[in-house]
């Protein structure tokens, strides 16, 4: 089934860690440092700036927004119009902190590069770091390849993270104090494609019949993955797709997060301005965190 896809927002230079919380979707721009809030009729509003650079997003049960600020590798925190440094994310990552995945008792779980993407260095594994609510930031998970997009299923057992240059997504039990334990892979996305069509997962999010929807720059699309790795459905795009959230009011709207790229110079981001909201109606409505 052809899914036609309508633009709800322009003029971006890189969307990321889109969300869905309180009948409003939430995303980060990167290179306007900004974090805006979008509705349906394409009304969109500056709820905070991010001086190096805002990625993921979430909430703490307070209402509390959590935002990752990205260059400085900082946690901030972001009510009543003032904004906080959360935690120092510096000793735990190898670069850049990046998507983040934040659970119904607040506790947040932070991905980073692990390398310099921008200068070419050679691909090394990194972690994904645990905060918990008032408590300094933890390893929870480590030896993984970029890991980005993450999900937690709605009965809060399960974590799923996309990641992203070993093209799988991989799962971990989850205990209610956020440790991660019991790792398996959850879908490898190679098994199944030919050469040279390989998705590489970013941002992500899951539905009610456990399937999640990733976006893979690599193909330009997002595809619709089960446990195992069958790909039930793919949305091509016209540029890349980096992130994807299930929202609206039944959950059925799918906003995708499309830009020309993502290692681009930001001077070249913000005068090309390629990014856009792009929305499309599915079948399965969206659950779970986030």
């Amino acid at each position: 089934m052809e899914r036609k896809l309508e633009t709800l927002m322009k003029g971006l230079t890189f969307g990321e860690g889109p969300r869905w919380h309180e009948n409003k979707f939430y995303f980060s721009d990167f290179y306007s440092h900004k974090v805006y809030s979008l509705d349906l009729s394409g009304k969109h509003e500056v709820i905070v700036e991010i001086p190096n650079q805002p990625s993921g997003l979430g909430w703490t049960p307070d209402g509390t927004m959590l935002i990752v600020s990205m260059k400085d590798r900082k946690l901030m925190s972001f009510k009543d119009g003032l904004l906080t440094e959360r935690a120092d994310l510096t000793e735990l990552s190898g670069f850049h902190c990046n998507d983040m995945v934040v659970d119904i008792d607040g506790n947040a779980f932070i991905g980073n590069f692990g390398f310099n993407t921008y200068d070419g260095e050679e691909i090394k594994p990194t972690n994904l770091i645990l905060v918990r609510p008032g408590e300094e930031p933890v390893l929870a998970a480590d030896n993984l390849f970029f890991p980005n997009g993450t999900v937690i299923t709605p009965d809060n057992k399960t974590l799923i993270v996309g990641e992203t240059y070993a093209a799988r997504l991989t799962a971990f039990d989850k205990s209610e104090d956020g440790s991660l334990s019991n790792r398996r892979i959850w879908a490898d996305l190679k098994a199944n494609a030919e050469e040279g069509t390989v998705p590489l997962p970013d941002g992500m999010c899951i539905d009610e019949e456990g399937a999640i929807w990733v976006a893979s720059p690599s193909t330009a699309e997002v595809i619709r993955v089960h446990e195992g790795g069958m790909i039930s459905e793919r949305i091509p795009v016209q540029t890349n797709a980096f992130a994807c959230m299930l929202g609206g009011e039944d959950r059925r709207t799918l906003f995708i997060c499309t830009s020309n790229g993502s290692g681009v110079d930001p001077e070249a981001a913000l005068r090309e301005k390629s990014g856009k909201i792009e929305i499309t109606q599915v079948d399965v409505p969206g659950c779970g965190k986030p």
